[in-house]
């Protein structure tokens, strides 16, 4: 094996999936590897598939994945193929089946395994360290792993295991050698960030972690993906009011407001809590962002629920939303217990109608955006723009900021930007103040 000094990871789904794929390349290139992420020129050595198997399309582009790099083994243009992640956690055996050219097939938990097969040593100086895969200037920072929860419709405990929080010391940690490294942003991921600490310390200690974190030099951002509404730890939002370095951002799941359908998919919240929480956030942060998903054709959704779904998102304007359709997956309560009794038209007609609400919601938003100033950081060069984002966007998911290419403006950086014209989805602004 180490005679083939090249491994290529490729990266499917999620950015947790993302975070496990960083750790182990760094372990690898420690040992004497050359390693490459997301390569559209891989030509020999091992490739290692990071799979995905969270819903229908995600499987799809796994196993299509697959099957390209199985093909590039047979006519020898790679020596080896192992594939990870949740795919192969949830279908081993019959992918050991199907796809012979695959070398070996490993679960998510089996990070000692899949280096022992490279003839690596875990190095337990590394385990905080991490092989880079984003802009250098943000990362993600995974602080638990697994999850407790029940929701009808979701695999990942069945995949993931149960909740398993990182400790604050670790955190910080990797947290701090992220910085050294140049890091500024720091996104917060895990299944439900908001359950982080119940099993280590008995209680839910996010907040305490956030005061941790922000103590740390050259960190300017903290985002908290993936919280959870119901038992929404409230003193999360006090430390997010007092802190400056938390984004005034929170992406948190609301999945539906019919009682109905709540109850089905078993979110454990209903709709009054739902609203009162949403309420309170705008409340206490006037200027939150909040982004959310929710989930339509849902077994058991009526027409009545999906209407009274559009009046809430009309009446509520969500900063950011997306929208997905159901998918029936093996292994999910929904699966075993349910019909999937929405048809497929029916579905993607809601995912289009409700996203069409969205589109004005998010233009109205942006257009009174416009003669304002923002602290924007800049992740990209496109042609004649610098793109960036605001404190109220995540990258690749979020609202982008486009500013006109100018000589004192460097990918990485914060500037002061003037917001001069606005669509749906993207601000144009100027350079006002550098502040770096």
């Amino acid at each position: 094996m180490k005679k083939r000094k090249i491994i290529h990871f490729i990266t499917l789904g999620c950015s947790k999936n993302l975070v496990d794929s960083e750790h182990l390349m760094k372990q690898i290139e420690y040992a004497g590897y050359t390693v490459t992420h997301n390569s559209d020129k891989i030509q020999s050595g091992t490739v290692i598939i990071n799979t995905c198997g969270f819903i229908g399309d995600a499987k799809q582009e796994s196993i299509d994945t697959i099957l390209e790099f199985a093909e590039a083994k047979k006519q020898g243009k790679i020596q080896n193929l192992f594939v990870i992640g949740c795919l192969s956690q949830l279908y081993k055996d019959e992918l050991k089946n199907e796809i012979a050219e695959v070398d070996t097939f490993f679960g998510v938990n089996n990070f000692e395994e899949i280096l022992n097969k490279l003839g690596i040593g875990v190095n337990k100086e590394l385990l905080s360290d991490r092989y880079l895969t984003t802009p250098k200037h943000f990362a993600y920072l995974k602080i638990s792993e697994g999850c407790d929860r029940t929701c009808a419709f979701c695999t990942i405990p069945t995949i993931r295991g149960k909740h398993i929080s990182i400790s604050i010391e670790n955190l910080k940690d990797e947290a701090q050698r992220l910085a050294n490294q140049g890091v500024k942003e720091l996104i917060l991921i895990a299944q439900d960030i908001t359950y982080y600490g119940l099993d280590l310390y008995k209680e839910r200690k996010l907040a305490l972690l956030l005061e941790e974190l922000v103590t740390i030099d050259g960190i300017e951002w903290i985002r908290l993906h993936y919280a959870y509404p119901h038992k929404f730890p409230m003193d999360v939002v006090d430390v997010m009011k007092k802190n400056p370095k938390i984004c005034r951002y929170l992406d948190i799941p609301f999945q539906h407001i019919t009682n109905n359908v709540l109850s089905k998919m078993q979110r454990g919240n209903d709709s009054a809590q739902a609203i009162d929480l949403i309420n309170i956030l705008r409340v206490e942060i006037p200027d939150i962002s909040i982004r959310t998903t929710m989930l339509v054709g849902h077994p058991g959704e009526t027409e009545a629920d999906f209407n009274q779904l559009i009046n809430f998102v009309k009446e509520t304007k969500f900063e950011r939303l997306g929208v997905f359709p159901y998918s029936h997956e093996e292994k999910s309560f929904a699966y075993s217990n349910y019909e999937d009794d929405v048809a497929e038209d029916i579905k993607n007609y809601r995912v289009e109608t409700l996203m069409e609400v969205q589109r004005q919601i998010s233009d109205e938003l942006n257009r009174n955006k416009i003669g304002k100033e923002y602290k924007v950081l800049i992740d990209r060069r496109e042609g004649d723009y610098f793109i960036g984002r605001t404190e109220f966007d995540s990258p690749e998911v979020d609202n982008e900021v486009l500013v006109a290419i100018d000589d004192k403006i460097q990918i990485g950086n914060f500037y002061q930007i003037i917001i001069i014209d606005a669509n749906e989805y993207d601000l144009v602004g100027k350079q006002v103040l550098s502040t770096k």
